[in-house]
C-alpha cells in the first residue's frame, strides 16, 4: 500500500497519523521523552490539562525551536520542499516521504471548565505553560462536566453543547487551529455536528483490538470526522487488565503475527491503527521504546493479518473504564 504518514482534517489542517501520547508520563521524564521524540522524528504530541504536564512538554519544545530543529513557519508552497530538506538533514533521517513541515500539538480541555465562558481562559492558561500562543487542536477531554464544590468534585449540568460554543471561540480567537472530541459516542457527536457552526475534526477514543470501535470509526469517517487511538496497546501498565484476564500485548494470535513479521506486539498494535487511517498516540518515556514505536512506519501488515487483528474484538475489551 502506499505509505501515507499524515491524515488530513475536514478544515483542510494535517495530522500526522503517528503522535506521543504523555498520559501518565511521570513528572521529570515528559520533558526529556519529547525532547527525544523529536529527535527520531514526531512531529505530534498528544497532552491535557489533567496530565499536569504541560510546563515540561512546553520547555522540551522551546528548546528544540530556539535550537533551529523545529520551525513553524514554512507554510508557503515554494517553502516546504527546502525546509522539509534541511529538517530531515537536522534530524538525520532516511524518511523523505515523512510529513514534518508541522508539529501539531493535541491538547484537552478538562471536565471543570465546561461552562462557555471558561473555555477560553482554560486554554490561553494552558497556552502560557505550554508556551504557546495557538494551538493545533483542542478536544473536550469527556462529554460530561463537573463542578467542584468545597473540595469534592462533583458532576455539573453543563451540557456539552454549551462547551461546544467555548470551542468554537477559540477558534475564532485564533487559540486554536481544529477543535474535536474525546470519548464521545455517535449520539453525543451527532448532537454536536446538528448545533455547531464548526465541526469537530477529531474524535479521540480507546482503540486497540480488543476494543476496535469498527461501528464507531465507521460513523466518524462518514461525518468527516477523524478518530485518534489511545491506549493503543491495551493499557499495559494496568495492574488488572480486562478482556477476561488477558493482557493485549500477551495475546497468542498478536505474538505469532509479530514473529511473522519480525516486529514486536507494540508495532503491530501501532501499525494496525495507522493502516485503519485512526491517528495514534503510544505513549512512552523509554527512548528505545519511542524509538521502535516509529519504525511502525517501515512496514505494512497484509490484509490477511489486519482480519486477524480486527476479529480479535472482546465482549470485555474496554481497558479504561469509562471514568476513573
Amino acid at each position: 500500500m502506499a505509505f501515507k504518514p499524515f491524515t488530513t482534517f475536514n478544515n483542510g489542517n494535517m495530522c500526522p497519523l503517528l503522535g506521543l501520547g504523555t498520559w501518565k508520563s511521570k513528572p521529570g521524564e515528559v520533558k526529556d521523552a519529547v525532547k527525544n521524540a523529536i529527535d527520531i522524528g514526531y512531529r505530534h504530541f498528544d497532552c491535557a490539562h489533567i496530565y499536569q504536564n504541560e510546563k515540561e512538554v512546553g520547555a522540551a519544545l522551546s528548546e528544540k525551536l530556539k535550537a533551529g530543529v523545529l520551525w513553524n513557519t514554512f507554510h508557503k508552497k515554494d517553502m516546504v520542499v527546502p525546509a522539509l530538506k534541511q529538517t530531515l538533514a537536522d534530524l538525520g533521517l532516511d524518511y523523505l516521504d515523512l510529513y514534518l513541515i508541522h508539529w501539531p500539538m493535541g491538547f484537552k480541555l478538562w471536565n471543570t471548565y465546561h461552562k462557555k465562558d471558561m473555555v477560553v481562559p482554560a486554554l490561553k492558561q494552558s497556552l502560557e505553560k505550554l508556551g504557546l500562543n495557538y494551538l493545533d487542536l483542542y478536544l473536550i477531554h469527556w462529554p460530561m462536566g463537573f463542578k467542584d464544590d468545597s473540595g469534592k468534585v462533583i458532576y455539573s449540568d453543563t451540557n456539552f453543547l454549551e462547551t461546544w460554543q467555548g470551542m468554537e471561540e477559540c477558534v475564532k480567537l485564533g487559540l486554536t487551529q481544529s477543535i474535536g472530541l474525546s470519548n464521545f459516542n455517535s449520539k453525543q457527536i451527532q448532537e454536536i455536528l446538528d448545533k455547531a457552526t464548526i465541526k469537530p475534526v477529531n474524535n479521540q477514543v480507546e482503540c486497540h483490538p480488543y476494543l476496535n470501535q469498527s461501528k464507531l470509526i465507521k460513523f466518524c469517517k462518514e461525518k468527516g470526522i477523524t478518530v485518534t487511538a489511545y491506549s493503543p496497546l491495551g493499557s499495559p501498565s494496568r495492574p488488572l487488565p480486562t478482556a477476561g484476564g488477558k493482557r493485549l500485548l500477551e495475546e497468542p494470535k498478536l505474538i505469532e503475527l509479530a514473529e511473522k513479521y519480525g516486529k514486536s506486539p507494540a508495532q503491530i498494535l501501532i501499525k494496525y491503527q495507522i493502516q485503519r487511517e485512526v491517528i495514534v498516540i503510544p505513549k512512552s518515556s523509554n527512548k528505545e521504546r519511542i524509538k521502535s514505536n516509529f519504525d511502525s512506519l517501515t512496514f505494512d501488515i497484509s490484509e490477511d493479518g489486519m482480519a486477524i487483528l480486527n476479529n480479535l474484538e472482546h465482549s470485555e475489551g474496554r481497558m479504561i473504564p469509562f471514568f476513573e
